[in-house]
Protein backbone atom coordinates (compact mmCIF):
# COMPACT_ATOMS: atom_id res chain seq x y z
CA UNK A 1 0.00 0.00 0.00
CA UNK A 2 2.85 2.41 0.83
CA UNK A 3 4.52 1.58 -2.49
CA UNK A 4 1.30 2.35 -4.35
CA UNK A 5 0.97 5.71 -2.60
CA UNK A 6 4.56 6.58 -3.50
CA UNK A 7 3.93 5.59 -7.10
CA UNK A 8 0.82 7.76 -7.30
CA UNK A 9 2.68 10.73 -5.79
CA UNK A 10 5.38 10.35 -8.46
CA UNK A 11 2.88 10.16 -11.33
CA UNK A 12 2.40 13.33 -13.37
CA UNK A 13 -0.73 15.24 -12.60
CA UNK A 14 -3.59 15.12 -15.06
CA UNK A 15 -3.86 18.36 -17.00
CA UNK A 16 -7.16 18.88 -18.86
CA UNK A 17 -7.58 20.17 -22.39
CA UNK A 18 -5.42 20.25 -25.49
CA UNK A 19 -2.55 22.00 -23.68
CA UNK A 20 -2.60 19.18 -21.12
CA UNK A 21 -2.22 16.52 -23.81
CA UNK A 22 0.63 18.41 -25.43
CA UNK A 23 2.19 18.97 -21.99
CA UNK A 24 2.19 15.24 -21.27
CA UNK A 25 3.74 14.49 -24.67
CA UNK A 26 6.50 17.09 -24.31
CA UNK A 27 7.40 16.57 -20.63
CA UNK A 28 10.48 14.58 -19.65
CA UNK A 29 13.14 14.23 -16.99
CA UNK A 30 13.56 12.84 -13.51
CA UNK A 31 10.98 15.37 -12.20
CA UNK A 32 8.31 14.71 -14.81
CA UNK A 33 5.51 16.08 -12.61
CA UNK A 34 7.21 19.50 -12.59
CA UNK A 35 7.87 19.20 -16.33
CA UNK A 36 4.17 18.57 -16.98
CA UNK A 37 3.22 21.54 -14.79
CA UNK A 38 5.66 23.86 -16.59
CA UNK A 39 4.71 22.57 -20.04
CA UNK A 40 0.99 22.96 -19.34
CA UNK A 41 1.49 26.53 -18.14
CA UNK A 42 3.60 27.47 -21.16
CA UNK A 43 1.33 25.74 -23.68
CA UNK A 44 -1.89 27.23 -22.26
CA UNK A 45 -1.62 30.11 -24.72
CA UNK A 46 -0.60 29.95 -28.40
CA UNK A 47 3.14 30.52 -28.81
CA UNK A 48 4.85 32.17 -31.79
CA UNK A 49 7.64 29.57 -31.57
CA UNK A 50 7.16 25.83 -31.09
CA UNK A 51 7.99 24.53 -27.62
CA UNK A 52 9.29 21.04 -28.38
CA UNK A 53 10.36 19.71 -24.99
CA UNK A 54 10.27 20.59 -21.30
CA UNK A 55 12.72 18.54 -19.27
CA UNK A 56 12.85 19.01 -15.51
CA UNK A 57 15.32 17.24 -13.29
CA UNK A 58 15.64 17.09 -9.54
CA UNK A 59 18.66 16.33 -7.37
CA UNK A 60 17.67 16.51 -3.73
CA UNK A 61 15.93 19.84 -3.32
CA UNK A 62 17.45 21.30 -6.50
CA UNK A 63 15.17 21.62 -9.53
CA UNK A 64 16.29 22.62 -13.00
CA UNK A 65 14.21 22.82 -16.19
CA UNK A 66 15.33 22.79 -19.78
CA UNK A 67 13.18 24.22 -22.56
CA UNK A 68 13.79 23.22 -26.18
CA UNK A 69 12.32 25.56 -28.78
CA UNK A 70 12.21 25.05 -32.54
CA UNK A 71 14.10 27.65 -34.57
CA UNK A 72 12.02 26.91 -37.68
CA UNK A 73 8.36 27.00 -38.66
CA UNK A 74 7.37 29.84 -36.38
CA UNK A 75 3.61 30.27 -36.01
CA UNK A 76 4.00 33.93 -36.97
CA UNK A 77 6.94 35.94 -38.30
CA UNK A 78 9.59 36.63 -35.66
CA UNK A 79 12.33 39.19 -35.96
CA UNK A 80 15.09 39.47 -33.35
CA UNK A 81 13.13 41.64 -30.84
CA UNK A 82 10.04 39.40 -31.11
CA UNK A 83 12.17 36.26 -30.77
CA UNK A 84 13.89 37.61 -27.65
CA UNK A 85 10.54 38.62 -26.17
CA UNK A 86 9.27 35.09 -26.77
CA UNK A 87 12.33 33.55 -25.09
CA UNK A 88 11.98 35.86 -22.07
CA UNK A 89 8.27 35.01 -21.83
CA UNK A 90 9.01 31.27 -21.85
CA UNK A 91 11.71 31.59 -19.18
CA UNK A 92 9.59 33.82 -16.92
CA UNK A 93 6.62 31.49 -17.42
CA UNK A 94 8.65 28.47 -16.37
CA UNK A 95 9.75 30.20 -13.17
CA UNK A 96 6.16 31.31 -12.47
CA UNK A 97 4.79 27.79 -12.96
CA UNK A 98 7.04 25.90 -10.55
CA UNK A 99 9.62 26.34 -7.76
CA UNK A 100 12.64 25.74 -9.97
CA UNK A 101 16.11 27.21 -9.51
CA UNK A 102 17.30 27.43 -13.10
CA UNK A 103 15.97 27.45 -16.64
CA UNK A 104 18.17 26.38 -19.53
CA UNK A 105 16.63 27.32 -22.87
CA UNK A 106 17.99 26.37 -26.24
CA UNK A 107 16.64 26.79 -29.74
CA UNK A 108 17.44 24.17 -32.35
CA UNK A 109 17.13 23.79 -36.09
CA UNK A 110 17.15 20.52 -38.02
CA UNK A 111 20.23 19.49 -39.99
CA UNK A 112 20.28 17.36 -43.08
CA UNK A 113 22.41 14.39 -42.09
CA UNK A 114 22.17 13.08 -45.64
CA UNK A 115 20.39 10.11 -47.09
CA UNK A 116 21.39 6.88 -45.42
CA UNK A 117 23.48 8.65 -42.76
CA UNK A 118 23.98 6.97 -39.41
CA UNK A 119 22.04 9.03 -36.86
CA UNK A 120 22.68 7.00 -33.72
CA UNK A 121 25.66 5.24 -32.21
CA UNK A 122 29.37 5.98 -32.26
CA UNK A 123 29.45 7.25 -35.86
CA UNK A 124 26.26 9.27 -35.71
CA UNK A 125 25.84 12.49 -37.59
CA UNK A 126 23.93 15.27 -35.83
CA UNK A 127 20.33 15.80 -36.87
CA UNK A 128 19.94 19.21 -35.23
CA UNK A 129 22.02 22.23 -34.27
CA UNK A 130 21.65 24.67 -31.40
CA UNK A 131 21.28 28.24 -32.71
CA UNK A 132 20.45 30.06 -29.47
CA UNK A 133 21.03 29.11 -25.84
CA UNK A 134 20.82 30.83 -22.47
CA UNK A 135 20.75 29.85 -18.81
CA UNK A 136 18.94 31.94 -16.20
CA UNK A 137 18.78 31.28 -12.48
CA UNK A 138 15.89 32.40 -10.30
CA UNK A 139 18.23 34.91 -8.63
CA UNK A 140 18.88 36.48 -12.07
CA UNK A 141 15.17 36.78 -12.92
CA UNK A 142 15.07 40.56 -12.20
CA UNK A 143 17.75 41.00 -14.90
CA UNK A 144 15.99 38.69 -17.39
CA UNK A 145 15.61 41.32 -20.12
CA UNK A 146 19.29 42.28 -19.91
CA UNK A 147 20.46 38.66 -19.84
CA UNK A 148 18.37 37.34 -22.72
CA UNK A 149 18.76 40.51 -24.78
CA UNK A 150 22.49 40.77 -24.18
CA UNK A 151 25.48 38.70 -25.16
CA UNK A 152 26.83 37.65 -21.75
CA UNK A 153 26.26 33.90 -21.26
CA UNK A 154 24.09 33.77 -24.39
CA UNK A 155 25.00 31.68 -27.42
CA UNK A 156 23.92 32.89 -30.85
CA UNK A 157 24.58 31.05 -34.08
CA UNK A 158 25.68 33.90 -36.39
CA UNK A 159 23.57 32.74 -39.36
CA UNK A 160 20.43 32.38 -37.22
CA UNK A 161 21.03 35.80 -35.65
CA UNK A 162 21.35 37.32 -39.14
CA UNK A 163 18.14 35.62 -40.29
CA UNK A 164 16.24 37.09 -37.33
CA UNK A 165 17.84 40.53 -37.80
CA UNK A 166 16.75 40.66 -41.43
CA UNK A 167 13.31 39.21 -40.75
CA UNK A 168 14.08 36.12 -42.83
CA UNK A 169 13.80 33.54 -40.06
CA UNK A 170 12.38 30.27 -41.24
Amino acid sequence: MIALAALLDAAPQVVPGAAGGRALERAAGSDRATAVTVAAALLAQPLPAQLLKVRCDRAGEHRVCGLVVSGVKFHRPLDRPAFLTEMRTLIAGAFAAAPIEEVDLWTTVPLDAGRGAVVSGDFARPTSATVFAVTVTRAELPQLAAIVGGSHNVFWDPAFARELATGNAR
